[in-house]
């Protein structure tokens, strides 16, 4: 049975760091594409970061760019973000995916070719 569990989500003071893990059960997250989004309240859901599984290039949107880092720990099934430098508009729910139509990811974060999205972890940034 497939399972994605994110978790590493909390509060968090504007220039602060978080590190979000993205743990899977039931299928191996190195063979796939793995995407972070993030939707925070009243706005469309956002894709942030994306790992290839194929060449392992990473991906940011711009708006994450030089402060986010996406990385993969295969020993635990896991992907990370990194975050640094938050700021309240990074506050949201975010959710990683695997992305089941491509092996990379170039620099594409379509929604609609994700699946086994997890419930998602919080991350509040405030003073």
């Amino acid at each position: 049975q497939v399972h994605v569990v994110e978790s590493g989500g909390g509060l968090v003071q504007p220039g602060g760091s978080l590190r979000l893990s993205c743990t899977a059960s039931g299928f191996i997250l190195d063979e796939y594409a793995i995407g972070w989004f993030r939707q925070a309240p009243g706005k469309e859901r956002e894709g942030i970061s994306c790992a290839s599984s194929s060449d392992g290039s990473v991906d940011y949107a711009n708006s994450v760019k030089g402060r986010f880092t996406i990385s993969r720990d295969n020993a635990k099934n896991t992907v990370y973000l990194q975050m640094d430098n938050l700021k309240p508009e990074d506050a949201a729910v975010y959710h990683c995916a695997a992305n089941l139509m491509r092996t990379r990811c170039a620099g594409l974060f379509l929604a609609h070719e994700f699946a086994y999205w997890g419930q998602g972890t919080q991350v509040t940034v405030s003073s």
